[in-house]
């Protein structure tokens, strides 16, 4: 168990974005544990190759992570969970108003005069 590991409630709530249907062959491997070594690496901010034996094959688990950002599945959870983190606090799934915050900087413009 590493600190990177989902617990019982985040897993109900990804399941059923990541768990497909019987359709294909039977995976060879958790994908709770899949996600967890994803989660390991993006949050450690280690080199693939160097995932922790106790995980998946390092390559399979980026296979993972590469189909997933290819496919638009990982931008699809995180915008899910966003919107489930604003229902929790009480607002609109989608925010009604964007802020902008720009900075002038004042430079003196040397040139031939």
């Amino acid at each position: 168990m590493y600190p990177s590991d989902i617990n019982d409630k985040e897993w109900e709530i990804l399941e059923q974005h990541v768990e497909q249907g019987a359709i294909g062959r039977p995976r060879k491997h958790n994908i709770r544990t899949i996600i967890n070594a994803i989660r390991y690496i993006m949050r450690g901010g280690c080199q693939w190759r160097m995932l922790p034996k106790d995980f998946p094959p390092w390559k399979t688990v980026y296979d993972y992570f590469l189909r997933w950002r290819n496919s638009g599945k990982l931008e699809k959870i995180h915008d899910m969970l966003v919107k489930e983190v604003r229902k929790m606090a009480g607002k609109n799934e989608t925010p009604s108003v964007g802020i902008i915050d720009s900075q002038s900087v004042k430079t003196t413009q040397k040139g031939d005069l």
